[in-house]
């Protein structure tokens, strides 16, 4: 009987750890939805601004979806469907009711929705009245009407005039006073220190002396790191005032994270130990992308040195969201089962693929640029086929019906001149957003260890198939 008890008091303690971990809810209905995935995301941090997906739920026939998370603090979450988003505060403890109305999901075929985003539009139902999402617009419109009503006065083109960024201060408090939601009055505060900042009222010294220094780190809160990311930007990683960022560069290259902490630390807004390590590993993320200066590769064993000496708890997770982000960069087109349909709708693994180099178009099949390199595609093809065994092409056709493609390679004059590979997306957004296609035509290559070659691949008409990596490696 005892035992039995103990059993019975384990399982309600997991049964509220279960409960526990979904304390948001999200019901929404999309009008004309159906089928379509609907994705609900969160930022991990401000200084890797890594996306992490929290639900995901397949539309029902009736519209209807139900996504779920956790958070013991508010947070900005982005709800997606497909290349349509919309992103909102949510509260620990909340339950939110949406309705999507009626919506052309295929306006991206017509422009680029990356280029030119249409929002995912959504209608919250029985929001009260002092909700977070309803006190952070009243803010912005304040500020925006504000600067639209005196926009002279903050152009750069002419002189701005710091008298008239006090009267927005005071205009701000004085229409949104202080609330009980200490999120809402931080949002206030770091969004006109971070808009202090832009229009160069104020010196980054003197907010970080303001905001920052003698404080303790909010990792929590999204408002506090993103003014603490905005004052740091590019600080570091480019050179200071005392050190070059050829210095800083030796150090990196010889993994000598103790002279580069210690050196950095000359600056009196980096003597607090924690600030200076979380801004090095912001600067370090920026030392990724600076080819000039900085090897890619020793900068991604600084952040893993840094993260697995660090003593802040929180450096080790934003470290590793960093390394998680930069690993993305160059991620094996292989490591997840992309399965996609051939033209006769048979299933092709891209897995299947590996060992070859492929050089993958993701096209439109009736858009003119596409059918351009195409052809220049078709003109290569032959000649790369016979001199290279360990090559393919495959064209990914992006065009939400398949018939488009069936009828481009069937029915067409020159269908039968495209004889490679030929695969549809079939939907599959997160295929997409794993090669980072923003556009069309797109092309990825991937080596025969399945490692993406470039971040951005020329296209063919760029002259690239005549001296492509294939061509180099094989020479004596």
């Amino acid at each position: 009987m005892k035992r039995f008890i103990i059993l019975t008091i384990a399982l309600i303690f997991f049964c509220n750890i279960s409960v526990a971990q979904k304390n948001i809810t999200i019901k929404g209905t999309a009008e004309n939805g159906s089928g379509r995935k609907v994705e609900l995301f969160k930022i991990s941090d401000y200084i890797s601004k890594n996306e992490v997906l929290l639900d995901s739920f397949r539309i029902a026939s009736d519209g209807r979806f139900d996504l779920r998370c956790w958070s013991n603090y508010p947070m900005m979450v982005t709800v997606q469907i497909e290349n349509y988003a919309q992103s909102f505060y949510v509260e620990p403890g909340r339950d939110y009711e949406v309705v999507i109305p009626r919506f052309d999901w295929t306006m991206d075929e017509s422009r680029n929705v990356f280029l030119d985003p249409e929002p995912l539009p959504m209608l919250f139902q029985n929001i009260p009245a002092n909700d977070i999402n309803m006190q952070i617009d009243s803010i912005d419109r304040v500020i925006a009407r504000f600067i639209d009503q005196n926009n002279f006065y903050f152009d750069f083109k002419f002189h701005p005039q710091p008298y008239y960024f006090d009267s927005l201060v005071y205009r701000v408090h004085k229409l949104c006073p202080d609330t009980s939601n200490d999120f809402v009055n931080r949002y206030k505060v770091y969004r006109l220190a971070e808009l202090k900042y832009a229009l160069r009222f104020d010196s980054r010294k003197h907010l970080i002396e303001q905001f920052i220094k003698n404080k303790p780190i909010l990792y929590y809160d999204e408002n506090y790191m993103s003014l603490f990311a905005t004052l740091y930007e590019n600080s570091i990683s480019k050179g200071t005032k005392d050190i070059p960022v050829y210095r800083l560069a030796h150090w990196v290259y010889n993994l000598d994270l103790d002279t580069y902490l210690d050196s950095i630390g000359m600056d009196p807004l980096l003597r607090h130990e924690q600030v200076r390590e979380l801004a090095a590993l912001q600067a370090l993320q920026e030392s990724y992308y600076n080819f000039r200066y900085y090897d890619a590769d020793m900068v991604v064993k600084m952040i893993e040195k840094l993260a697995a000496r660090t003593k802040f708890p929180d450096h080790k997770v934003i470290a590793q969201h960093i390394l998680e982000s930069l690993s993305h960069k160059e991620a094996a087109a292989t490591e997840t089962e992309w399965v996609l349909p051939d033209v006769d709708k048979n299933p092709v693994s891209l897995n299947a693929k590996k060992g070859k180099w492929l050089y993958i178009a993701f096209v439109r099949v009736n858009e003119p640029s596409s059918l351009a390199e195409i052809e220049t595609m078709a003109y290569f093809k032959d000649s790369i086929y016979a001199h290279y065994d360990d090559v393919e092409f495959i064209t990914i056709a992006c065009d939400r019906e398949f018939q488009k493609m069936f009828h481009f390679l069937k029915n067409s004059r020159h269908g039968n001149r495209y004889n490679w590979t030929w695969l549809h997306f079939d939907g599959n957004y997160d295929l997409l957003r794993h090669f980072q296609i923003y556009s069309y035509p797109w092309f990825v290559l991937v080596d025969p260890q399945g490692n993406l070659v470039y971040d951005v691949t020329p296209a063919p008409s760029t002259g690239f198939l005549m001296n492509a990596p294939w061509r180099l490696r094989r020479e004596p």
